[in-house]
């Protein structure tokens, strides 16, 4: 992989690039912007400033409007949409500026990474033929020349093999290169200002960690401003040098990084530290203690599920993959059990023979005594009735034209337990347990929030009272303080009934808060295994000590963040 230090000089020796300007006044002046549509007001006189090379977080939880600034400052708003007040950029207007005048800029001097690299780029077309197009802002008029350039930057942010890369279609990379693709080609025309609109949301931790040291690193080699939109404060703090905390469209805080993460004043700022896991790691602890002790020593009881040697392959076109390799664990009675790695470690394949909706090739996997492995899916009915799943999203996996008593009722119609007004009884138990109230069985999914959804997947797994219940990524797709809301909710139910889970999630922050023991997986293999605290603390594998050093930590040093990490990439010379 080319060096990263030949960033720089590739960009600024190109003469179709243009020069950089320094300025003595912000790069970037929002004074008084609010947005609407129609009558609703979404945004209500928001007001900031970023200075050239440095890096400001909007923060907030879904709908607090950081995109809609962010898409205010780009003018990308919706058809409806209504910009009001000043955005100055480099001393001009971009809310009075007319399109002509203002086009030039998109790409130019303003870049622009999106939120989900899936949706960014067009799935029929190869990765060369749309990295063509942000060649074309560089205004270089050879065609090899824009095509070197375009090599020269996928190498710069850690694709390995820019060739293949600009051969291919979106489909056939990982979203983590998908992500890198997108930054290369933002800065590729090497742009004044960078907008990043929670650009690591959908990625690995550690994919994570390298999509955010690259874009602290083109920051500093470029001199780049960076206006970063994010939900997590633990990253925000991290990367930026400064913060803006919004709430329901309004500014609830603002000011030096160090001091709104120290100290912050607003009880909306506060609720957001204290709900960030990485933060927190004790935050649960008087829930956890009954699993932990008996995990940490105590009588001995029999294990509430047992894995044996258990591999699993698969063979597709011809290739065969062994997606879990002879891999073992056990997990006690009302204790979590979490299976923790990167995307294709074998984490879901795991689950699925759990579940067993996979059969093994070796290996023996028994739930409450009871053999999973090499039964027939007929004879497996009895099993699901003690095994239940939280699936990942509650966005898709609620059937949207069912009510939430239709939702929850659904597995005790099923399997026929119960006369229609006991079945009628304990849907508005299990919806009591999860703290959802009568009023809300007539209402369908659509009418409820993230959080209130994924409440109703937990009571539906909940209302055949299971021995065990898997748990898989259930607050991925949450903001923060949702997921905070959940995790007490899981926690308060196994203190309460007993419940065995299995949490499956490449959150190692949001583990340390939940689970009791571990399994680090990779390629398929358990590399460490044991206590959570255990492993954590002492990492004796190498991939489990990058998994936990790519935790976002929040402030190391005043008003350094950025810059040590770009120091740290430095030492390492590598960001693939």
């Amino acid at each position: 992989m080319a060096s990263q230090n030949r960033l720089t000089p590739t960009l600024v020796h190109s003469n179709a690039l243009p020069p950089v300007v320094k300025q003595a006044s912000p790069v970037l002046k929002v004074d008084g912007l609010s947005v609407a549509y129609g009558k609703q007001t979404v945004v209500r006189d928001v007001g900031f400033s970023l200075e050239r090379g440095k890096s400001l977080a909007l923060i907030g939880e879904s709908g607090s409007g950081k995109s809609t600034i962010a898409r205010a400052v780009l003018r990308l708003l919706p058809a409806g949409g209504q910009a009001s007040g000043h955005v100055q950029f480099d001393g001009r207007d971009l809310l009075a500026l007319p399109e002509r005048q203002f086009r030039p800029l998109r790409g130019r001097a303003i870049g622009f990474v999106p939120q989900d690299p899936g949706n960014a780029l067009n799935p029929v077309r190869t990765i060369g033929a749309q990295a063509m197009e942000a060649a074309d802002l560089t205004d270089e008029p050879d065609a090899a020349i824009r095509k070197a350039l375009i090599l020269d930057i996928f190498a710069q942010v850690g694709l390995d093999n820019p060739q293949r890369v600009y051969d291919s279609y979106p489909h056939q990379l990982s979203g983590g290169m998908l992500q890198r693709v997108l930054i290369g080609l933002a800065v590729l025309p090497r742009p004044a200002l960078l907008v990043a609109d929670e650009p690591t949301s959908a990625l690995d931790v550690t994919i994570q960690k390298r999509i955010l040291d690259l874009l602290s690193r083109l920051q500093h080699d470029l001199n780049i401003s960076l206006l970063l939109i994010t939900h997590d404060l633990a990253i925000a703090a991290e990367r930026a040098d400064q913060l803006v905390v919004l709430k329901d469209g309004t500014v609830q805080e603002a000011g030096n990084t160090r001091a709104v993460f120290s100290s912050p004043n607003s009880a909306y700022s506060k609720k957001l530290h204290s709900d960030v896991p990485a933060l927190n790691p004790d935050r649960y602890a008087r829930l956890r203690d009954p699993g932990l002790r008996l995990v940490s020593g105590g009588a001995e009881k029999p294990s509430k599920i047992e894995v044996t040697d258990v591999s699993k392959t698969f063979t597709v076109d011809g290739k065969t993959t062994t997606a879990v390799d002879n891999i073992s664990f056990s997990v006690a009675p009302g204790t979590t059990h979490a299976l923790v790695g990167e995307s294709g470690s074998g984490k879901t394949t795991t689950i699925r023979l759990l579940l067993g909706l996979e059969q093994p090739d070796s290996g023996e996997i028994s739930v409450a005594g009871e053999r999973v492995s090499g039964r027939s899916r007929e004879s497996l009915r009895e099993v699901w009735r003690h095994l239940q799943l939280v699936y990942q999203n509650p966005f898709t996996s609620l059937d949207p034209t069912w009510t939430v008593e239709q939702l929850v009722r659904e597995p005790l119609d099923r399997f026929k337990i119960g006369t229609k007004q006991e079945r009628t009884e304990q849907v508005r138990e299990a919806l009591s347990n999860v703290g959802l109230g009568p009023h809300l069985l007539a209402r369908k999914p659509g009418a409820l929030s993230g959080g209130q959804r994924q409440r109703v997947a937990i009571a539906r797994a909940l209302v055949l009272k299971p021995d065990v219940i898997v748990l898989d990524e259930p607050t991925s797709a949450l903001d923060v303080s949702v997921q905070a809301e959940i995790v007490e909710v899981l926690l308060s139910l196994q203190a309460k009934l007993g419940l065995t889970y299995v949490f499956v999630s490449h959150d190692l922050a949001l583990v340390r808060q939940l689970a009791h023991t571990v399994s680090v997986m990779q390629r398929g293999s358990i590399v460490e295994h044991g206590l959570v605290r255990d492993i954590f603390d002492n990492p004796r594998h190498a991939y489990t000590a990058a998994l936990l050093e790519s935790i976002p930590a929040g402030i190391q040093a005043p008003s350094e963040v950025p810059q040590a990490a770009v120091r740290r990439v430095a030492r390492k010379e590598q960001i693939a």
